[in-house]
């Protein structure tokens, strides 16, 4: 499976993830998260960061032109749609992007079930929440296009392997306080997704 760990806010951290192993590292652009940073620290961090590592900007409720813009100065390469949108808003962003599915029942997993697409546990607020999705609504399911997010953490990411996710997203689950990564669970984390 491949790792994204999201929520990055220092170059420390993203050096520990990049160490660990993960594919992908997420930068949330959404200023009422705890874990918001702004596209000049984005920057900052991404200009140190060594090649084929998949930089990943959030986004909630923003113009297809201003999320282009942020990807653009922060230097991402992937802008992830935490918000529900139309066909036409993703023509329009003109950018690489990944759809994200906040689910609330198990129909909804199949949505877009032809494209790849973040699927995260439903939640007022906009992720981060450790809310964990019903994985037995997986059972059955296709899920190669399938990025996992939701109350993931080092102890039970590994069980996720029989379904075939293409990957998982985590936050909180490797966390020592909102924001801030902890080494340890990073590690683990990435070891007991790949192991």
């Amino acid at each position: 499976m491949r790792v994204k760990i999201c929520g990055i806010t220092s170059l420390a951290d993203a050096q520990c993830a990049i160490d660990a192993g993960a594919d992908a590292l997420g930068f949330v652009f959404y200023p009422q998260s705890p874990r918001y940073i702004t596209p000049e620290a984005a920057r900052h961090i991404i200009d140190s960061l060594p090649p084929f590592i998949e930089k990943v900007a959030l986004f909630v409720n923003e113009t297809p032109e201003l999320i282009k813009s942020i990807c653009l100065l922060s230097g991402c390469t992937l802008a992830q749609i935490h918000f529900d949108v139309s066909e036409d808003f993703f023509k329009t962003l003109g950018f690489p992007s990944l759809r994200v599915i906040r689910a609330q029942c198990q129909e909804d997993i199949l949505q877009y079930s032809d494209h790849y697409r973040l699927i995260d546990a439903y939640c007022d607020s906009f992720g981060g929440s450790g809310k964990r999705l019903n994985i037995e609504w997986f059972e059955g399911v296709d899920c190669s296009k399938i990025i996992l997010a939701g109350g993931l953490d080092p102890l039970n990411v590994a069980s996720l392997k029989p379904y075939g996710f293409y990957g998982v997203d985590v936050s909180s689950g490797v966390e020592a306080f909102k924001g801030k990564k902890d080494p340890l669970l990073v590690q683990s984390f990435i070891l007991a997704a790949k192991s």
